[in-house]
């Protein structure tokens, strides 16, 4: 006989409680991968933020440049284009702290309980935590978006969730997780704590797995306000926030509404800035910052033009080969192709000396490897030497090669000409690249931004010298969305962000042998290779941050002998600008932009105002 829902339910509780007593649990407000939490239980708010920041105004961003567009307000799904901000909508049951490069701390949840080795954790649920439509938020809820999501949701998700092998409700408010044996474990409790939780509830009447404009659930301080499918987007806060006296909430999004503007293209979105119809802006491209910055509201005050540091890792941005492709499988080929990008040139002529080289993929960080392979690093390597390019052990870590500053760089060109040579790429009677079966090396270069064109031309003539033939495919966000999803093409572009902190399941996700043919992962290039697996996993068993930095130094250097990419720019910096009718904490924390800790400041609002400078 089945035991009734309440009975099997205390039944749990008991059989885990009865477990737990064998071990040491530990029960906390947070948790970190490293240390100490800086903020003890009863703190009252991050020290980042102004506990009693104004509320009220709009806070307008330009809807995000990959897609400037959208058709779906599921976050969680591959199908459609999802709107941005969408995270508003959700609490989960942990929430960064900024000012820590790895620190978590209780939302939904009030507390976690966990053992010394990580591998289980309860999530005790706040009783009076809420979605929008009153109902409560509960373990039911947690069990349902965890089985769901590692069905359902996007690759990040499935990756992110693979170790988890049950969730199990012990009461309304007490749920369960419990990891697969032998998963690293260090990071997954912050991991999934961070998933936004969604209603079992309101699923039972929507297809989740369906691209849709109904307007989500949610739990958070805001909902859908208004849609305009592929021109704006407006959240705006609830009356009754469950949330909001809550420690980890404090002085964070002050605004009463949040708006994205989507634009068409670039020029008309910077046009948009200058009069006011969206009030915040970050700037992307170097020409536009350096000459674009001299319109009138900027010259009179109105707008400020700002400069804020990162102390994240600046992001792996690059041209990115696909290693599924036979085409781009020898990395002779990919390394002749990256000589010919022509950082030097590019950024005197078109970038206006503003950035300096990319050249790891834990760029701005203690993360990136240097130099020659010693110590500890060499140790952790040593046993995988014989399936390792050899220079990893015999050359200082890859940097690409500095060009002179004349388009064509003809030392390059020679030393391309080389490896393409070893590779069997010699040069035909009609001077281009041909293979011994007589085919030509031909490749696709798949974008969608206008702006890359500038870069990507020159790139492509420099190719042509060496007898490579690389086709211009400028094509549609939508397209490219859809393309980069199912890995079609040779070479896209993209910037691939990692965390302060990265974790095992964030680099399976775009490193890893389990993304690289998962449709809809950010592993672009297809990497499945068991040395870099490995390493992921050395990351992932680290006990100390220093053990982690040499594991992810290790697994720098070894990816950038491989040559998956054409490395290209980096700054540690934000570029912004913004209408002058804002407020900010006197700090900003180290590992966010911190716009989400700005206040509508009314007094300078209606200073503009009366200058006709706003609406």
């Amino acid at each position: 006989m089945t035991a009734p829902p309440r009975i099997a339910l205390a039944l749990a509780a008991a059989t885990f409680a009865t477990a737990a007593l064998a071990e040491e649990i530990t029960v906390s407000h947070g948790i970190s991968a490293f240390g100490e939490l800086k903020y003890p239980a009863d703190f009252p708010h991050f020290d980042y933020v102004n506990p009693d920041a104004p509320q009220g105004g709009t806070m307008s961003f330009r809807g995000q440049l990959a897609s400037r567009t959208f058709d779906s307000l599921n976050l969680f799904i591959l199908r459609g284009e999802p709107a941005q901000g969408l995270e508003l909508l959700y609490d989960t049951l942990l929430v960064r702290a900024y000012d820590e490069p790895d620190a978590v701390y209780g939302q939904i949840a009030e507390t976690i309980e966990y053992p010394e080795d990580r591998s289980w954790v309860i999530f005790n649920l706040r009783p009076e935590a809420r979605f929008h439509d009153g109902t409560q938020i509960t373990a039911d809820d947690v069990k349902f978006t965890f089985d769901t999501l590692k069905v359902d949701g996007l690759p990040f998700y499935q990756i992110q969730l693979a170790d988890l092998e049950s969730v199990t409700v012990l009461s309304p408010t007490k749920v369960r997780v419990d990891f697969v044996e032998g998963a690293r474990t260090r990071d997954l409790i912050s991991d999934i704590g961070q998933i936004e939780i969604l209603p079992e509830h309101f699923y039972e009447e929507i297809d989740f797995t369906r691209s849709s404009l109904i307007e989500p659930l949610g739990s958070g301080q805001y909902k859908v306000f208004k849609t305009d499918p592929g021109r704006s987007i407006t959240y705006c806060k609830i009356d009754d926030y469950w949330g909001e006296d809550l420690p980890v909430n404090r002085g964070e999004d002050n605004f009463d509404c949040v708006r994205y503007e989507y634009f068409a293209d670039s020029t008309a979105a910077f046009e948009a800035l200058k009069s006011g119809e969206y009030l915040f802006h970050e700037e992307v491209f170097s020409a536009l910052w350096a000459t674009g910055y001299d319109f009138p509201a900027l010259d009179r005050g109105w707008v400020i033009r700002d400069v804020v540091s990162d102390g994240r890792p600046s992001g792996a941005q690059g041209f990115w080969f696909n290693l599924r492709r036979e085409i781009n499988q020898d990395p002779r080929v990919r390394q002749a192709i990256g000589m010919m990008f022509n950082f030097e040139w590019s950024n005197e002529t078109l970038f206006y000396g503003l950035y300096g080289r990319t050249d790891s993929f834990f760029e701005n960080s203690d993360l990136e490897a240097s130099g020659m392979l010693e110590g500890a690093e060499l140790a952790l390597l040593e046993p995988f030497r014989d399936q390792l390019p050899p220079e990893v052990f015999t050359e200082p870590a890859f940097v690409p090669n500095v060009s002179s500053t004349r388009q064509i760089d003809r030392r390059a060109v020679a030393e391309a000409s080389a490896l393409l040579d070893a590779a069997g790429w010699t040069v035909g009677g009609d001077g281009r690249r041909v293979n011994a079966a007589g085919e030509p090396l031909e490749m696709a270069f798949v974008y969608d931004g206008p702006a890359f064109e500038r870069i990507i031309l020159p790139f492509i003539s420099n190719l042509e010298r060496l007898g490579v033939t690389m086709s211009n495919d400028l094509i549609d966000p939508a397209q490219m969305q859809e393309r980069q999803e199912v890995f079609d093409f040779d070479i896209t572009v993209a910037r691939l962000v990692p965390p302060v902190t990265p974790s095992a399941s964030g680099l399976r996700s775009i490193y890893g042998s389990a993304s690289a043919n998962a449709q809809g992962s950010l592993n672009l290039t297809g990497q499945a290779d068991p040395v870099v697996d490995a390493l992921i996993d050395a990351a992932g068993d680290a006990k100390s941050r220093a053990e982690l930095v040499t594991a992810l130094r290790a697994l720098d250097r070894v990816m950038r002998a491989k040559h998956l990419w054409v490395p290209n720019w980096t700054k540690g910096q934000h570029w912004l600008a913004y209408w002058d009718v804002f407020g900010r904490p006197d700090a900003k924390p180290a590992y966010v932009r911190g716009d989400r800790y700005w206040w509508w400041d009314e007094e300078k609002y209606q200073a503009l105002k009366a200058e006709g400078a706003l609406r």
